[in-house]
């Protein structure tokens, strides 16, 4: 399974290099730190396989695109405003390294808010900007990811969104993923085992 997301990642990290020189604009890596992500995948936590695919990401992207990180679910469960900038966006990516070790993984999952906050982080309605979410699970917040790309994409300079997805079992989980990205011009990667 590791090695599934990891290929998730290296293409991922391929498109945004391919963007580099014509793309330089910042980006957020959006983590999912929900209490789901204890479930396993063939044997390792997805938290483990989280750690060690966003450390292999981090050396892949170009060193001169400054990127963030914003997390959610790791301090408060329930709660659906528990979104986090964790590290603003700038160039020290052993920072991002180390919050990503330091994480707990514990809440729900407001994906759909933590990738608008991420947005405005960007000033996506003024710049060019990246958004980078790696999550395993459906919306647990009553946010429409699909409904949220559209709105981004209408609203935004031109703001591209990215999903990593891994461990989605469900069909009714992937769809809103693949959508929240396609609708911004960005690619879904997955990951179904």
């Amino acid at each position: 399974a590791r090695g599934i997301v990891r290929n998730s990642l290296l293409s991922l990290a391929l498109v945004l290099a391919a963007f580099g020189a014509a793309r330089a604009d910042d980006a957020i890596l959006v983590l999912d730190a929900s209490g789901s992500m204890w479930g396993r995948i063939d044997g390792k936590t997805k938290v483990e396989i989280a750690r060690a695919v966003v450390g292999d990401l981090l050396g892949k992207i170009p060193a001169e695109r400054r990127l963030g990180l914003v997390a959610y679910g790791h301090r408060r469960e329930g709660d659906c405003k528990d979104i986090e900038e964790v590290v603003a966006v700038g160039g020290d990516r052993q920072a991002i390294r180390k919050a990503v070790e330091g994480l707990s993984f514990k809440g729900k999952t407001p994906l759909s808010d933590a990738v608008r906050y991420a947005a405005e982080k960007l000033q996506y309605t003024r710049d060019k900007a990246t958004v980078i979410l790696v999550s395993d699970g459906a919306e647990t917040c009553n946010v429409d990811p699909c409904a949220l790309g559209r709105e981004l994409e209408a609203a935004g300079v031109d703001l591209t969104v990215h999903v990593v997805g891994f461990g989605l079992s469900s069909e009714i989980e992937t769809p809103g993923l693949r959508c929240l990205a396609e609708a911004t011009g960005g690619r879904y990667f997955g990951a179904r085992n």
